[in-house]
């Protein structure tokens, strides 16, 4: 019988050194990597990766109060600075400006007391309007529980009436084919 070996074996001690290599870079492609150094490993749980609420409001605050503290800067910069001419045009424009509001603000008052008995008079045209419209749904709602009421108590004198017995028990006839003859009436004149 032949020595039969398998081809892993038979090349096992061939293996060239780029062979080892190549199969330890594989090896940490496919499980994610070369790991951590030993003293990465040890500063991994020394930092303050974690979830710390007050930590970020303080960090919050702070990038708050940086944000203040340079438009503070910003202004005191821009009034440090000479521009007397343009802060002088812009004064008088802002005094003209607030004369011209004034002026408005009566002209606005005046036409306001001229539109006001005009709203007014729109005001009570439409309470007006309203009220009718409630007055007359009132009494379509008033005639149709009245027409209701009458209904109802038609059919309860006819329900009286059909229920009637004898005294030995017997339905009164009577009022039944007095029903019948005001039903076949009714429908011959329709």
């Amino acid at each position: 019988m032949k020595n039969w070996k398998p081809k892993d074996e038979q090349n096992r001690g061939k293996t060239n050194g780029s062979d080892s290599i190549k199969m330890k870079s594989k090896n940490k492609k496919r499980l994610g990597g070369g790991g951590l150094s030993l003293e990465a490993f040890a500063n991994a749980k020394s930092k303050g990766d974690f979830y710390n609420p007050a930590l970020i409001k303080k960090q919050k605050e702070f990038y708050k109060n940086a944000k203040y503290v340079k438009k503070y800067k910003k202004l005191l910069k821009q009034q440090s600075e000479p521009h007397d001419i343009s802060s002088a045009i812009r004064y008088l424009e802002d005094e003209n400006e607030t004369e011209d509001r004034s002026m408005m603000s009566k002209n606005n008052k005046n036409r306001k007391n001229h539109s006001i008995p005009s709203l007014k008079q729109m005001y009570e045209k439409k309470h007006e309007k309203q009220e009718k419209e409630r007055i007359e749904m009132e009494a379509v709602i008033q005639a149709k529980k009245e027409e209701r009421e009458k209904a109802e108590a038609r059919r309860k004198a006819v329900r009286d009436k059909m229920f009637r017995k004898t005294r030995a028990g017997q339905p009164v006839m009577k009022y039944r084919i007095e029903h019948l003859l005001e039903t076949i009436q009714n429908s011959a004149k329709n």
